[in-house]
């Protein structure tokens, strides 16, 4: 007889284990993730940062989730001991043309609910002696976090309420069955297959070839995963206290290259952001000059060599190149007829954040299933 599970979340990134940890209490938790081990992808290649919500569509999943995640994740840091640093952030113009992009996102940002604060060119300069700009908007309650001691306190949250996370166990086979999924698993020893009620599609840069493998047209449904690549570089002296980034252009699809900080107080550029049509986690060295020239504008005391390659970043995008904004897919996809299939795609930035937001999304999602 086939071995069954209550619920099961394929991938062991921060928001399948933060939905894990959600979950763990009310029953049996299998969590199946690729990997050696958790958080080898999107979730450890990022800028740790904790977002306040500023950049989304008012109404939206992703604006309503980075909210409350903000709230949540600084909760649990200082509940539980998690690394981080409330360091605040500025959002600069160093133009004419951007000073009314930066109102447009003061006010994007208010709408949400994220606390913000426009500052004047002295302003700055008190907060930030070496930036130079004509405006911006100060952002207080964005910082950064540990993002591995996060998903080793969700990993202990989900383990004490018995949830068990199987590594090296990759998805090749989904098949309802009956009112369940056969879930067939390929590892070490080969393949095997077990029964679940619940089904959660937490897999990041895998989540569409997931949602394919359930019946899923992914062209159809709109998820088909577009990579964006993010690249980072090192910067050899501290040149700020506080995070900073640019306005950011409408053909670019992230937020433009900022400056970051990270725990140990080592400053970091980054990062850019292309489409590429692989994973692949190289450098390319030949960026430098991209990196330095749009950060001189707002820092004048860096220096070429003060920059050196760190890491690379992959983003799971629901939108291509040019296209405008896509929302988090958090859905139950009853309406494909798969009732106990749950969806998560395109969770990337500001994914990290909404991760305890999220996790309690979906758990009112399976509460209803269940």
């Amino acid at each position: 007889m086939m071995e069954e599970a209550k619920t099961t979340i394929i991938g062991a990134g921060v928001v399948g284990l933060a939905i894990a940890a959600e979950l763990a209490e009310d029953g049996e938790v299998y969590v199946l993730e690729k990997n050696e081990t958790f958080g080898q992808e999107t979730s450890s290649r990022n800028s740790e940062v904790i977002h306040a919500g500023i950049y989304y569509p008012p109404g939206s999943l992703t604006a309503q989730l980075c909210v409350e995640g903000n709230k949540l994740l600084y909760d649990l840091c200082k509940k539980y001991g998690i690394a981080h640093r409330k360091l605040g952030k500025l959002i600069i113009a160093t133009n004419d043309e951007e000073i009314g992009e930066l109102e447009r996102l003061l006010e994007n940002g208010k709408q949400n609910g994220a606390s913000l604060e426009p500052c004047t060119r002295l302003e700055i300069k008190r907060l930030e002696p070496s930036v130079n700009a004509l405006a911006a908007i100060y952002s207080p309650t964005t910082g950064i976090l540990d993002s591995y001691g996060l998903m080793r306190y969700f990993i202990g949250k989900a383990k004490q309420g018995g949830a068990q996370i199987v590594y090296q166990a990759k998805v090749v086979g989904i098949e309802k069955f009956a009112n369940k999924y056969k879930v067939t698993v390929e590892d070490s020893a080969g393949k095997s297959s077990f029964l679940t009620s619940v089904l959660i599609n937490s897999a990041g840069l895998n989540s569409d070839r997931i949602a394919n493998l359930v019946g899923i047209n992914l062209a159809e449904a709109g998820y088909k995963l577009h990579y964006s690549k993010g690249e980072y570089f090192s910067v050899k002296k501290r040149l700020t206290k506080m995070l900073v980034y640019p306005v950011p252009k409408p053909d670019e699809s992230g937020l433009g290259i900022h400056i970051t900080l990270d725990l140990q107080g080592r400053a970091r550029l980054g990062p850019n952001a292309y489409y590429v049509d692989e994973i692949d986690y190289k450098v390319d060295e030949k960026h430098k000059q991209q990196f330095y020239d749009s950060a001189k504008v707002a820092l004048p005391s860096l220096e070429y060599d003060d920059l050196e390659p760190e890491f690379a970043g992959i983003r799971p995008k629901l939108q291509g190149p040019g296209e405008g904004f896509r929302d988090f897919v958090i859905k139950h996809e009853d309406d494909r007829d798969l009732p106990g299939f749950i969806n998560l795609i395109g969770i990337e930035s500001p994914g990290l954040t909404a991760s305890p937001a999220i996790a309690k999304y979906v758990r009112s999602i399976v509460d209803d299933i269940l």
